[in-house]
């Protein structure tokens, strides 16, 4: 088989993936089910094989428009991720959208067993779409390995997805109209613990207003996941002698997944 027919056999199982991928997010919002790889309707399921044949290429052609949205997108490892991002879209549902370069959606393993949620983008995660690749995302990084991981072992998000502007802290609507797709994207991946950053990451996921310090390292449930309140990056950047408090909250992680720091 010549190269241009593996390339046209990749795509099309690409596209067959993609128009499955939406499938499932149509039964899991309760418009129908999925049998056979079929988008099959509840209440049409005994309809003639033209609707089903108009359901396949509307699915499809929903599939199609669902690989421009995420084209180059980072973060959409996954059926469940990338249902996440399509329904995120062009977003324009806070002031926020019209200032941004990209949207900043997420990075990392679908399905890592550690999550880190910060707070939102800054200058060059708007620039490059990636969360946490700046000097505080440095640190993170370095926080990662340190813990045994490589970065691209977990999952890292974002309480919004777009920069602010002049980097100012979030404000409630921008949080408010981001905040679904934050929990959308834990429940996507579905990891064994997640590590809250800063001050805005805590509050938004566990709506407790107590200050950062006093809830760092002490372990908090949300939804059923394990959430380890820290210090953000960025914190801990302006306030190096903090960093032994936040390693101190890391270590408690790496006891709870089973992890040792490396050797060095």
């Amino acid at each position: 088989m010549s190269e241009g027919a593996h390339e046209t056999t990749r795509e099309l199982e690409r596209i067959r993936a993609e128009a499955r991928a939406h499938l499932e997010w149509l039964r899991d919002a309760g418009v129908g089910e999925i049998e056979g790889g079929r988008a099959v309707s509840t209440s049409t399921a005994t309809s003639t094989s033209t609707s089903t044949s108009t359901a396949t290429a509307t699915a499809t052609a929903t599939a199609a428009s669902t690989a421009a949205v995420t084209n180059g997108e980072k973060g959409c490892g996954s059926p469940a991720l990338l249902a996440v991002r399509t329904e995120l879209g062009d977003c324009a549902r806070c002031k926020l959208g019209p200032g941004r370069t990209k949207l900043v959606f997420g990075v990392g393993n679908p399905s890592a067993e550690l999550m880190f949620v910060g707070e939102g983008p800054g200058a060059d995660e708007d620039q490059q779409g990636e969360p946490f690749v700046g000097k505080a995302g440095q640190l993170l990084t370095k926080m990662i390995e340190a813990m045994g991981y490589r970065r691209e072992e977990v999952y890292i998000a974002n309480v919004v997805k777009c920069r602010p502007p002049g980097n100012r802290d979030p404000e409630p609507d921008e949080i408010a109209a981001c905040e679904p797709f934050l929990k959308a994207q834990i429940a996507a991946v579905r990891p064994k613990v997640v590590v809250a950053l800063g001050r805005f990451a805590v509050q938004t996921l566990l709506r407790d207003p107590t200050p950062i310090t006093k809830q760092r390292g002490r372990w908090r449930d949300y939804e059923g996941v394990k959430l380890m309140p820290t210090f953000h990056p960025a914190y801990l950047l302006r306030n190096p002698p903090e960093k032994a408090r936040a390693w101190q909250d890391l270590q408690l992680v790496m006891k709870e997944l089973g992890k040792v720091p490396p050797v060095r």
